[in-house]
């Protein structure tokens, strides 16, 4: 049987759905305002490989993924781009859906955006105030009050005088409690702006999660997922918004993915040590990018640098070369054979794919010898993690940077020309340096731009 960490419990769970043969999962997707780094690319491979082990497990799944489309970094970032908010977030969105498609991850079956569902948000607004879990403050948000929340804190294993001691929340103006956080944030000059019942606002960050994962999965179902930061506050504020305004239990299962690090301190924007999916594209094949994610545990930290990832290559380097050495014919897999129950134990063991990588190699090393079933196997397994679905000489004469067509090469010009007007010289700039990467030059004149490969 499958079993889950259950950051709620602690403990390793077996996992028993809500309806029987049903999982319905919901992960917190992007604040689409920059591009994609890895840290991000790791919780999407981690969620997409939970998806595809729960569906290989003959469990019908109901994927949820949202993208949070409106927000301060959002609202900050297009001010000093000088651009709508809306042409910022589809070129993010844009952007996002190409550097994640391209590590192998799925789209899932639902991926509303937050600006869709802000009628959702007001009635669980709505039915929190009734029940005086929220409180409109002298400066015009609405606020939920944490203390009225006795179960507040079980997520994150501390108590309200913990969190509050540790300061981890800065108290505002109009806040009854320092720990209490936004539902609805009354308008400011030049934001966008919903009316409601409390003033012209927009959404709170914690509340759109809430909304939309009981609109699209009900409002108890069996798994919610995200990186660890977001614990706490994020998810610990989730659970209150949610079971106060429905008076039932939210998520069965919580499931949060260890940090990428980089000189082991966590990869993050604001600590300005980070990759973007992009730019390690350049350097290296996207499904080595992915098996470099994939053989490490999900919850165990991961460093990232060059070496590794070299490492990475020569190792799916080896899982293709042993593929090479066989004729053998793709097919299902065979969960009968050996390896393949070692994979699935592993599997079931909370998604534990360092183990099943493992077992690839084990087979790999069969497939050496020209045993044509177990290279068969090893097809079938690599497949289940996204892996190995290229032939040998693909892969092998694959690689990063990629030459663009010319097709390819006029619309990435039009991309930039289009940044040039909106006065976006930093995404001009980096349109540039993308082509000058893949060998294309670009000479700008007064009739236009030219280009030439190098």
């Amino acid at each position: 049987m499958l079993r889950i960490y259950n950051t709620l419990a602690r403990d390793k769970q077996e996992f028993v759905p809500i309806r029987p043969g049903e999982a319905r999962m919901y992960v917190c997707g992007m604040t689409v305002y920059d591009y994609c780094h890895l840290g991000h690319g790791r919780m999407m491979v981690a969620f997409d490989l939970v998806r595809r082990w729960l569906r290989a497990s003959g469990y019908r799944v109901i994927y949820v993924r949202n993208i949070t489309d409106i927000d301060d970094k959002i609202i900050k970032r297009a001010a000093e781009n000088g651009e709508p908010i809306g042409a910022l977030t589809e070129r993010f969105i844009a952007a996002a859906d190409e550097d994640i498609g391209a590590l192998g991850v799925e789209k899932p079956d639902h991926e509303p955006r937050a600006t869709g569902y802000v009628p959702q948000m007001l009635e669980m607004i709505r039915r929190l105030e009734d029940k005086a879990l929220a409180y409109k403050a002298g400066d015009g948000d609405v606020n939920f009050a944490v203390r009225k929340f006795p179960a507040y804190g079980r997520l994150s294993g501390k108590s309200l005088d913990e969190l509050r001691a540790g300061g981890r929340v800065e108290p505002a103006a109009g806040k009854h409690d320092p720990l209490d956080f936004v539902l609805w944030k009354h308008a400011k000059p030049g934001e966008p702006a919903w009316p409601s019942p409390w003033g012209e606002g927009r959404p709170g960050w914690h509340i759109e999660c809430s909304a939309m994962g009981c609109a699209l999965l009900g409002e108890t179902f069996d798994i919610h997922g995200g990186g660890q930061d977001l614990q706490f506050p994020h998810h610990e504020n989730e659970i209150a918004q949610s079971e106060g305004a429905n008076g039932k239990p939210f998520v069965k299962y919580w499931i949060h993915n260890g940090f990428v690090r980089v000189d082991e301190e966590k990869m993050s924007k604001s600590l300005g040590n980070f990759f973007t999916i992009r730019e390690i594209l350049k350097k290296f094949d996207a499904e080595v990018v992915r098996f470099f994610l994939v053989r490490s545990h999900y919850r165990s930290p991961l460093n990232y640098s060059d070496a590794n990832m070299e490492d990475a290559k020569a190792g799916l380097t080896r899982l293709y070369t042993a593929l090479k050495s066989s004729s053998a014919a793709a097919g299902p897999v065979d969960w009968s054979e050996a390896h393949a129950k070692r994979f699935k134990d592993a599997m079931d063991d909370d998604f534990n794919t360092a183990e099943a990588v493992a077992e690839l190699h084990a087979l790999a090393n069969q497939a050496f010898s020209g045993d044509a079933k177990a290279a068969s196997q090893l097809k079938a397994l690599g497949g289940v993690l996204g892996l190995l679905q290229r032939t040998p000489e693909e892969f092998l004469q694959a690689g990063p940077g990629a030459v663009p067509s010319e097709q390819e090469v006029v619309e990435k010009i039009e991309a930039r020309l289009a940044a040039r007007r909106q006065k976006n010289f930093s995404e001009a700039d980096r349109i540039r340096g993308e082509l000058e990467a893949s060998g294309v030059i670009l000479e700008d004149g007064p009739n236009g731009t030219t280009w030439r490969r190098k």
